[in-house]
């Protein structure tokens, strides 16, 4: 009986839930930007190919036609590109990381800026 009158009663903490603002169900922010970016309008799927050509013919058009963008068409998709490298595709295999960084120099070689 000693022993449980010298505890220290401790009570739990209540915590609260913070709303969370997920509108599709994501999980990260990242998604979100990358769905719901002002930069552009992005095709589904778009990073997920395999063909760096394809990929930035893709941005390319994209950014061209979106609507919601601020800069220009270049920049925009450049922008959200390497967004998705540094940020979204964190943790992407080495072999899709490099498909990721030639789609950078086709978008280059697209908008004539080599």
């Amino acid at each position: 009986m000693a022993q449980t009158a010298n505890r220290r009663k401790t009570t739990r903490r209540k915590t609260t839930r913070r709303p969370t603002g997920r509108s599709s169900g994501t999980r990260y922010w990242s998604g979100r930007v990358t769905r719901e970016s002002d930069a552009l309008d992005l095709e589904g799927g778009v990073f997920k190919g395999r063909d760096p050509k394809r990929i930035a013919a893709s941005l390319k058009r994209s950014a061209e036609r979106s609507r919601r963008r601020k800069s220009d068409p270049y920049r925009s998709a450049m922008s959200m590109l390497v967004f998705y490298i540094n940020r979204a595709g964190k943790k992407l295999p080495s072999a899709r990381r490099k498909t990721l960084q030639q789609a950078k120099m086709e978008l280059r070689k697209q908008f004539g800026r080599d």
